[in-house]
């Protein structure tokens, strides 16, 4: 599962309410940088295998930020929300001089990618979302916890040391017999703290705060349906458990917009489509989506 060399990073932070947004860049090919928003619990490096694919096809350079309160960004303060981070993908955007772009987005990610798209169409030329984006039918009354428990769980729990941190992952159901390095460093980033105490460095109010408006935010959940620009969804088989089936089904997708086109990930389950080899495929479809879009800004 490591038949891509990675590429260099950099690392990078932009200016935003309450301080500094962490970014990490990979690769330098032309044209206007994609940028990469992550999941609910995750951080930036969770697209380091994607941009190193990317960087093989020659593709453009690709930025991925840790959201306010995740990864080396987990000490932004409040107010959080999925509109916030529209905000801080905008100070990115201004950051790098960059006038519009692609962003592709993983499960909350992609939601945050949509609500961008309808609220900023002058900045976002396309969309790729990876196994989110499209509102789930949720029975009355849940909240997080449900939805994402052993998550949620593990934001309260210590570790002894970074290999004590290492073993969950890869004990957890998405990644047995699945981990690679590319997991490895997406989990070491989480870690923060001193040992004995050592813990994820996810905000528990900011995923929280997030994730209710995933769960039921008119505007979060309208976005997909009235998107300005070209978008395509990834979807995959299985969930966040690696239990069958997964967050979206066929029937699921029945409501997903004619203009967006979706494309079964029949191996992955939610965590692995950015770290297993559909990395590869995550890539060529950015690499079409850009040209794509190049091609249409070019004809107007």
């Amino acid at each position: 599962m490591n038949d891509i060399t990675p590429v260099d990073a950099d690392e990078y932070t932009v200016p935003v309410a309450g301080g500094g947004l962490a970014v990490t860049r990979w690769g330098d090919g032309p044209g206007a940088p994609v940028l990469a928003v992550h999941g609910i619990t995750a951080n930036g490096h969770s697209f380091a295998r994607v941009a190193a694919a990317l960087a093989v096809r020659g593709g453009p350079a690709l930025h991925a930020p840790d959201l306010r309160g995740r990864g080396v960004s987990g000490g932004l303060p409040g107010p959080y929300g999925l509109a916030v981070h529209v905000d801080d993908l905008l100070a990115v955007l201004d950051h790098l001089g960059v006038e519009r772009t692609v962003l592709v987005g993983h499960s909350m990610g992609a939601f945050v990618s949509c609500l961008a798209a309808v609220r900023h169409p002058d900045r976002i030329a396309g969309l790729l979302l990876v196994d989110g984006g499209h509102g789930l039918p949720i029975p009355p009354g849940t909240d997080i916890d449900t939805v994402l428990g052993p998550a949620m769980t593990r934001l309260r729990m210590t570790f002894a040391s970074p290999d004590d941190y290492r073993a969950f992952w890869r004990r957890h159901p998405a990644f047995a017999g699945r981990w690679n390095t590319w997991a490895d460093d997406h989990v070491m980033r989480d870690l923060t703290g001193e040992a004995p105490g050592l813990r994820s460095s996810c905000d528990e109010t900011a995923v929280r705060v997030d994730g209710a408006q995933v769960l039921a935010d008119e505007e979060t959940l309208g976005a997909v349906h009235r998107l300005p620009v070209p978008a395509r969804l990834l979807w995959a088989a299985r969930g966040l458990g690696d239990e069958a089936p997964g967050l979206y089904t066929p029937e699921r997708l029945a409501g997903l917009p004619a203009s967006v086109s979706a494309l079964e990930l029949p191996d992955d389950n939610h965590y692995t489509p950015l770290f297993s080899s559909t990395a590869v495929l995550v890539a060529e479809q950015i690499h079409t989506l850009v040209q794509e879009t190049v091609q249409v800004q070019g004809q107007l």
